[in-house]
């Protein structure tokens, strides 16, 4: 049920269609003959319109995604003990994969490769792709299955994975996981998503009793991203989205007690593998 009511909330709650929403009302507004609903219909157009400036010029996106993404830092040297690898789903097109075929992947392709390269450089971890289908009304195909073909492309036997296809939002993915792997207390697991995907991500395999060191890849802003004035409508709007989408997340995960705070990070409060 919770699934459900999450992706028919972010219909509504979707910026972009919060845009739509805004020019159809203020349209069907000015249509009528009473002058008070006319006044409502131009206040309304005028602040969709001024909203949408906003978001084209000034770095309300990156404002909003930035500190999420630099909540856990980037890990650039080899760690000295590694013995598991879980990646997140997110990274496959499910629904162009469904309908055309092929692993078509997105803007969190990053996940998959920095897990095959993580796959490599620690040839001893054991490795998990956990991911089944987000989708409200198709849970025939799950990420998981086209997962497992295009590893074996990039060189990642299938039989070294294990594949959690049953997954379908952040909170199945940490309870599913654990199950499937059983991580036992002092083992280092690094956790794969995208960097703004991470604090969510991290503290619901803390509350889930898995203590995992967060691997971000994915970014989305720069160091310069917050500073810099631009007229770029559709990239506002899209970081916009991204960062709605995550701290509403947040917000829901902490409500029902899926995260121990409202923003975890790496000095947040853990419990070790096989805890609680």
């Amino acid at each position: 049920m919770l699934f459900a009511l999450s992706k028919i909330f972010w219909v509504v709650a979707n910026p972009g269609n919060l845009f739509l929403l805004g020019l159809l009302v203020g349209f069907l507004g000015l249509l009528t003959p009473w002058r008070r609903l006319r006044a409502f219909a131009t206040w309304v157009l005028g602040l969709t319109a001024g909203t949408a400036l906003i978001i084209s010029v000034l770095p309300v996106g990156a404002w909003l995604l930035a500190p999420l993404e630099d909540r856990f830092p980037r890990i650039f040297e080899p760690l000295p003990k590694v013995d598991g690898i879980v990646v997140l789903g997110g990274a496959i097109n499910l629904r162009r994969a469904a309908d055309r075929g092929g692993t078509p992947m997105g803007g969190n392709a990053e996940r998959i490769t920095a897990f095959v390269e993580l796959a490599q450089r620690y040839p001893s971890a054991r490795l998990l792709f956990t991911g089944g289908s987000g989708l409200l009304l198709d849970q025939i195909h799950r990420e998981a299955d086209y997962a497992a073909q295009l590893l074996e492309v990039l060189g990642v036997a299938a039989g070294r994975v294990v594949f959690e296809r049953e997954s379908r939002n952040t909170r199945e993915n940490a309870v599913n996981s654990m199950a499937a792997v059983k991580p036992q207390p002092g083992e280092v697991w690094l956790l794969v998503t995208s960097a703004s995907h991470m604090p969510r991500s991290v503290g619901t395999f803390r509350q889930a009793g898995w203590s995992v060191t967060a691997y971000p890849v994915a970014y989305v802003t720069g160091p310069d991203d917050t500073r810099r004035l631009d007229f770029n409508f559709a990239r506002g709007l899209s970081r916009i989205s991204a960062a709605t989408y995550e701290w509403v997340g947040l917000i829901a995960y902490r409500w029902l007690d899926w995260t121990g705070t409202l923003v975890p990070g790496p000095s947040s409060a853990a419990r070790s593998p096989g805890a609680g």
